[in-house]
């Protein structure tokens, strides 16, 4: 018998679709890691939670809901530099 999902080296990370503010949850499992409004706050979040060594735009690691890592709703407001 074999097991259904072989064991990972890192946890499976989710950053969940955006919500009316354009801010996106990330969660590990049923744990709630933190709140991003930018792609600069999922790698905060992932480095606070010992997890940095994730590519984060890359890994097949992060499941991106609701668009990618290029998709955050509001960023007109704050112009690229």
């Amino acid at each position: 018998m074999t097991a259904a999902h072989p064991p990972t080296e890192f946890p499976r990370i989710v950053v969940h679709a955006p919500a009316l503010d354009g801010s996106r949850r990330v969660t590990e499992g049923e744990v709630t890691l933190g709140i991003a409004s930018h792609l600069d706050d999922v790698i905060e979040i992932l480095r606070m939670a010992d997890l940095d060594r994730i590519e984060v735009e890359e890994s097949d690691l992060i499941e991106w809901q609701g668009g990618g890592p290029d998709d955050w709703p509001g960023l007109s407001e704050h112009p690229e530099p």
